[in-house]
């Protein structure tokens, strides 16, 4: 069988490849040690990590660390999604909606905000009636990093449900709260066996089927954030019927067709065979040790080497998230997925296509792509309002592909400095970013998608563009 990658690299893609492999090795490495050696070896590496950082830390790092020490270590060691709830006076539900091909996917739900607690919501004709809000995660991530700051007034979750609405979070198939199907088990290299065609056909649609049976409403809101948006534009472009269940698609750090990673070599490597992806990481989880790096490494030195990745990786700066919400936030950040969910990603950005999986590895000189076409998700046929908030700063957001690729009524809006994550933890990520959720929420509050509630957007949205410019002039 032919190797996919020969003849396509050259000689400083290959070794990126060779480095690529030592890593994963080291990877291996780590993981193994970690999973064999006692709890008094860790403790002591944990230690070494600690005393290392602390060398190389100024004495005003530290003290800016320990004025927010309490919260944030709080919301790092909180276990689920449930108990980072509870820190904040939250109670939060736990549900499981079964796909039709079977796989279990964990959503979570906040119904009442503070002392409505033991009031039913959306629960029979004596209930609360509230309307309901979706929310979807990122690639490697769970419905934690929704939750997972260090104060409630920048959450947004929190802050909705005290503004009224019953607030709902999606799951992933594979990460920390899907990780079961009724057909195989995570152990073998067939439940792994999916990628965003798998999210946009079942657990998106399945999801949302599951939450308005649920509360029985007509209709949700979709808020999303990064693949997460990605997930509902190719769900809604091939599912009609949703268009109808979604009132309004809120797209936070939109990803569809990014143009590639910062880093050349790593770029130009993935381009050259998005394949290689597999003879690095296999055909299940992707960096399915990341979690162990966690139990060998302090903290404040964990979050520096997250940066340095995004920064290797993306160009990233992530001057605009506080290093206490850094260290609350991280460990929340990565959840498993399959390796072929991101060569999906790598597919698209190989052909700037925001297309279906492609089954086929065609070699070198084939001629097949002449006879063969992938198909597109067709999201120039989504009927529900599509509002973008997208960051200036942000390598991964092609906003001008974008909007080719989506109909003519989608309305974008720039957050000038803002990077990928800043839509999650930013220090002023409620000023900047949610009253635009809030006007997009006030404005599309049915299915109907009436030039009215279009025009009523219209004019909110130039209300607090102009109330943030003279803000920012103060």
């Amino acid at each position: 069988m032919a190797v996919p990658f020969i003849g396509r690299l050259n000689p400083t893609e290959y070794i990126a490849l060779v480095g690529s492999f030592l890593l994963v090795g080291l990877e291996a490495i780590i993981r193994i040690l970690t999973l064999a050696l006692p709890n008094s070896l860790l403790s002591l590496f944990y230690a070494v990590s600690r005393r290392l950082f602390n060398r190389l830390t100024s004495p005003e790092q530290k003290r800016a660390q320990q004025r927010r020490k309490s919260i944030s270590t709080s919301v790092r060691n909180a276990s689920d999604f449930v108990d980072i709830c509870a820190m904040f006076g939250y109670n939060a539900e736990e549900h499981v909606v079964q796909t039709k091909d079977g796989y279990l996917l964990g959503l979570h739900r906040l119904a009442w905000k503070k002392g409505e607690e033991d009031m039913k919501v959306n629960s029979g004709p004596n209930s609360i009636r509230k309307r309901v809000i979706y929310m979807h995660h990122g690639l490697l991530m769970n419905s934690e990093v929704w939750v997972c700051l260090t104060d409630a007034q920048r959450c947004l979750p929190f802050t909705l449900v005290e503004r009224g609405f019953d607030v709902w979070f999606g799951n992933n198939r594979g990460n920390k709260y899907s990780k079961k199907s009724v057909k195989v088990s995570p152990a073998t290299t067939e439940f792994w066996n999916f990628s965003i065609d798998e999210f946009a056909f079942h657990d998106i649609p399945d999801s949302i089927a599951y939450i308005l049976n649920a509360t029985n409403q007509p209709s949700l809101s979709y808020i999303g954030f990064s693949q997460g948006t990605a997930q509902s534009f190719a769900s809604l472009a091939v599912h009609p019927k949703l268009n109808d269940q979604v009132n309004v698609f809120i797209a936070l750090a939109p990803a569809m067709s990014p143009a590639g990673l910062s880093n050349g070599i790593v770029d130009a490597l993935i381009k050259a065979s998005p394949q290689v992806l597999f003879l690095l990481f296999g055909r299940r989880s992707i960096l399915a040790s990341a979690t162990m790096w966690q139990s060998v490494l302090y903290p404040p030195l964990f979050v520096r080497l997250i940066d340095m990745g995004l920064s290797f990786l993306f160009n990233w700066k992530a001057t605009n998230i506080s290093l206490s919400q850094k260290l609350a936030a991280y460990p929340h950040l990565y959840s498993f997925t399959s390796t072929k969910s991101v060569v999906h990603w790598f597919q698209i950005i190989r052909n700037k296509s925001f297309q279906m999986y492609d089954d086929d590895v065609h070699p070198p000189l084939s001629t097949s792509s002449r006879y063969t076409k992938v198909a597109k998700y067709p999201t120039r046929n989504i009927k529900t309002p599509i509002i973008l908030v997208y960051g200036g700063s942000d390598s991964l957001v092609d906003i001008k592909v974008m909007l080719r690729e989506l109909p003519n009524r989608t309305v974008a809006t720039e957050i000038p400095h803002y990077e990928h994550l800043d839509f999650l933890w930013a220090r002023d990520v409620d000023t900047q970013v949610f009253q635009h959720v809030f006007d997009a929420l006030d404005s599309f509050t049915d299915a109907e998608h009436t030039k009215e509630e279009f025009e009523s957007y219209r004019r909110a949205r130039f209300l607090s563009l102009d109330a943030s410019a003279s803000f920012q002039k103060q």
